[in-house]
């Protein structure tokens, strides 16, 4: 197992002027290729983040919108979008929102949700499975509340491998 750790790694999430007009080429930053490397050897992606304002934070997006690119996560094509990490079986999401479940999932629709496991499908293909687990009121949810939820994500990631 690989972990990819953003903020330690310094990741730059900001995706610059020559970048974006290159977008649809391959890339030239070492970075962006190591982890594009990174997402054509793992048998998996699991996402952990917390939710803020529905989504990733700014530093996860950006690592989408950089790594997750046409030529590598997806190819383009006159009759649609194929994608380009079919080899991918599993893609999951860990994360924590101060929001309640109903106000999340009702009011809001679940923005994180449809973005991350629908929205990167297009890339990984239909026989990707997906996993959501997420803790709603982090804020004020009891302890023991939390530690069963980490327990949780413990058992469900051991069954993964």
């Amino acid at each position: 197992m690989r972990v990819l750790d953003l903020r330690a790694e310094g990741f730059d999430p900001v995706m610059g002027e020559a970048e974006w007009r290159g977008y649809h080429g391959p890339t030239a930053d070492p970075v962006l290729r190591q982890h594009g490397e990174a997402l054509l050897w793992a048998e998996g992606v699991i996402l952990v983040f917390p939710t803020w304002w529905g989504g990733p934070p700014a530093l996860l997006k950006g690592w989408l919108d950089r790594v997750w690119r046409p030529g590598l996560a997806f190819h383009e094509e006159a009759s649609g979008l194929r994608p380009g990490l079919g080899h991918l079986r599993v893609l999951g999401v860990v994360t924590t929102l101060g929001l309640s479940r109903w106000a999340w999932s009702v009011a809001l629709g679940a923005p994180g949700r449809r973005m991350l496991l629908r929205g990167l499908r297009v890339c990984t293909g239909a026989r990707t499975r997906t996993l959501w687990l997420a803790l709603h009121r982090v804020e004020t949810v009891p302890a023991g509340t939390r530690e069963r939820f980490l327990r949780h994500v413990r058992q469900r990631m051991a069954r993964l491998r």
